[in-house]
């Protein structure tokens, strides 16, 4: 029975709980959080045995887990993470895997050394349609990457929802957000960039709207980009685009990719079905049609996970493609500073 604790008790480890108690072979048995109360009514809610707080991480690493997954905000994901791979504990984190690339690095090179199983929860790989569009791009089904275009659009500051805590904080430079772009923009460019490939260089334009009067709501300073546009040039040559707001009114939660090759195309549309994807391709290329392929359900990441730890085999994505799409993220933030492309 692997034993896994679970680090921070905000609403992205509620599902962390969840999904973990669906799998054979392991169980949650200790939780902790900066607020007592928080890890008890979590612990509580989920029949986890022990609650510790923040500042007794190292309490939860010696109370018997053999892994940990980070579940708390941006900027403490490298430190919690290194302590954990430090104790020899195996570690599912959070994305993005930190706030800069340095320190992502700085994480996958403790991982392999120590020898843990590291992966960061990029979940939009929970879908089996982009595992099969990547498969196709490297068998060649649609020959040479030519363009793509990704999206990943909210809407929810159009809808002015974002009174709650939960909300301010991605829109404060203060309480560590990266805005748009570190918290849904991380994850766009790595469902784009995983059947697309490489990157060599990229240009990149962030915005911040005015929201409320001040841009302030109490503590928290509304200053985090909020829609980010990135044009991609591919290792291989290719042409590509990823935009991401959450201005996109009438928008909940959309992601799509468009992979166009000169022999072929493919699209994954997560609206659509996380399952099946259109593909163009062969005969059907001149007539401009499409058809829809069914893709082999894959396990989801927690699943991944625990089978990667059971078996030594570690699954993708680790740490190390974590940290390559950190230094994405990181030449976007220079490219909009200075105005000029940046090679990667």
């Amino acid at each position: 029975m692997i034993k896994v604790g679970i680090i921070g008790t905000g609403n992205i480890a509620h599902v962390h709980a969840r999904s973990l108690q669906n799998i054979r072979g392991c169980k949650v048995t200790a939780c902790c959080d900066i607020v007592p109360d928080k890890a008890q009514a979590f612990a509580a809610q989920h029949g986890i045995e022990q609650a510790f707080t923040e500042d007794q991480a190292q309490d939860l690493l010696a109370s018997g887990v053999d892994a940990v997954c980070n579940c708390t905000p941006d900027g403490v994901h490298a430190p919690l993470s290194l302590i954990a791979i430090k104790a020899g504990r195996h570690v599912l984190c959070e994305k993005p895997l930190a706030t800069n690339y340095a320190d992502a690095r700085k994480m996958a090179q403790a991982a392999a050394r120590k020898g843990v199983i590291n992966m960061v929860n990029f979940s939009y790989r929970n879908s089996a349609a982009i595992h099969r569009a990547a498969q196709l791009v490297q068998e060649g089904a649609i020959g040479q990457l030519m363009h793509f275009e990704a999206s990943y659009l909210q809407g929810w500051l159009s809808s002015r929802q974002y009174n709650a805590p939960s909300r301010l904080w991605r829109l404060s430079t203060r309480h560590g957000s990266q805005g748009v772009l570190g918290d849904i923009g991380v994850h766009i460019v790595d469902f784009a960039t995983y059947p697309a490939g490489d990157v060599k260089s990229l240009q990149c334009r962030l915005k911040t709207f005015p929201k409320v009067p001040g841009d302030r709501v109490g503590e928290y300073v509304l200053d985090a980009n909020d829609s980010a546009v990135i044009t991609l040039e591919l290792a291989e040559g290719g042409l590509g685009t990823i935009h991401t707001t959450r201005w996109a009114t009438g928008q909940k939660n959309s992601l799509r990719l468009r992979l166009f090759g000169d022999a072929g195309a493919i699209e994954v549309d997560l609206d659509r079905s996380y399952e099946t994807l259109q593909v163009c391709k062969g005969r059907d290329v001149a007539k401009a049609q499409w058809k829809t392929l069914k893709a082999r359900r894959t396990p989801n990441m927690w699943a991944r996970f625990i089978r990667s730890i059971q078996t030594g085999q570690n699954d993708q994505p680790d740490f190390a493609r974590g940290a390559a799409v950190q230094k994405l993220l990181d030449a976007c933030f220079k490219s909009d500073t200075t105005g000029k492309a940046v090679k990667v």
